[in-house]
């Protein structure tokens, strides 16, 4: 059974950082894409960004390109994403998820995280 675990989620300041850390096991980590998406309550979940599996390659939405960076650590099954100038509007709960498709929408991802909150301030 794939068990996702986020991390790194907090408080910051409008053009600060943080870097969001997900911790996969119950699968073989290359094998499969990871994704980040966000979820703003009474909104529907959405994809933030993706690893594909084997190559991973990298896929960004449009909010955040030029801002977030997908990264991943095979020897730690963990993929991070690193997020610079953080807007207000980047205020979500942030989930990973495992996909054996890839792509930056929720339909084909299998297993979720629990999420971790991050809050930016004006």
């Amino acid at each position: 059974e794939a068990q996702l675990v986020e991390s790194g989620g907090g408080l910051v300041q409008a053009g600060g950082s943080l870097t969001l850390s997900c911790v996969a096991s119950g699968f073989t980590f290359d094998d499969y894409a990871i994704g980040w998406f966000r979820q703003v309550a009474g909104k529907e979940r959405e994809g933030v960004s993706c690893l594909s599996a084997i190559d991973r390659d990298t896929d960004y939405a449009d909010a955040v390109k030029g801002r977030f960076t997908i990264s991943s650590d095979s020897a730690k099954n963990t993929v991070y994403l690193q997020m610079n100038n953080l807007k207000p509007e980047d205020t979500a709960v942030y989930y990973c998820g495992v996909s054996p498709f890839g792509g930056t929408t929720t339909d084909v991802y299998v297993d979720w995280g629990r999420g971790t909150q991050v809050t930016v301030s004006s």
